[in-house]
């Protein structure tokens, strides 16, 4: 038993060889056909040999172009990424403040305020304190200069606003009329707009002019509705109709 087993191992080992030996001659055959190609380039590529017919043929290798890039003879020249920061001068940055006033505002009123942002709102809290305290005409004066001093200022629409107010409360219902529609136009997205335009319809119906604030109470509903202000105005006009 063990010679026969000898003698199938040997055949087994025979077989193993003659199908590697069988393997590297197809391989070498295609490293000589590509060596050929590449040294004659314009001759048409001889045909690949046709392998044997046995069960290594499944794993020959399939052929690929290969292609060589040059490189380039030149490196890309480096971009320049640094930028140098420079401030500029005071001069330049009056100049450009002065240039640049705000919507509405034009000339004098486009300068930016000497005092401090702390010293304009102490001026803003002791104006508004003037009117409530019953100095109505100090209080109106000194808001409107703030407005028209400082039309850049957080405030300065509610300074227009309450100057108004008080216009009204010294019964100058023109003069207030005139300082909520300066309102309106200078400040169209402030916080104070919507109470501006019913006070600035209020004024219209004590001048007696019923069709602008008619118009005025209808520009809230369509354009702000769902708003106190709109609810406000539905009721004027419910009253207007009458």
């Amino acid at each position: 038993m063990s010679l026969r087993a000898e003698v199938r191992s040997l055949r087994e080992a025979q077989s193993h060889l003659e199908k590697r030996l069988e393997r590297m001659e197809m391989l070498a055959s295609v490293k000589q056909a590509r060596s050929s190609r590449a040294d004659t380039p314009a001759a048409e590529p001889a045909p690949a040999p046709e392998a044997p017919a046995t069960a290594t043929s499944a794993f020959v290798t399939p052929e690929l172009a290969v292609v060589k890039l040059k490189p380039r003879a030149e490196p890309a020249p480096a971009l320049p990424v640094r930028v140098d920061v420079v401030e500029p001068s005071e001069d330049d940055v009056e100049m450009f403040v002065s240039a640049s006033p705000d919507e509405g505002a034009t000339g004098d009123e486009a300068l930016s305020p000497k005092t401090s942002d702390s010293g304009l709102d102490a001026a803003f809290e002791q104006a508004v304190a003037a009117l409530r305290t019953g100095n109505v005409e100090g209080g109106v004066s000194t808001l409107l200069g703030f407005a028209e001093k400082n039309p850049r200022h957080a405030r300065a629409d509610n300074a227009l606003y309450f100057s108004g107010l008080g216009q009204m409360g010294l019964k100058d219902f023109s003069s207030a009329a005139g300082t909520f529609e300066r309102l309106i136009t200078r400040y169209p997205a402030g916080d104070a707009v919507l109470d501006g335009m019913l006070r600035l319809a209020e004024c219209r119906l004590r001048l007696e002019q019923k069709d602008d604030a008619r118009a005025l109470y209808t520009r809230i509903l369509t354009q702000f509705p769902g708003t106190a202000a709109a609810t406000q105005a539905e009721q004027r006009l419910a009253s207007l109709s009458h």
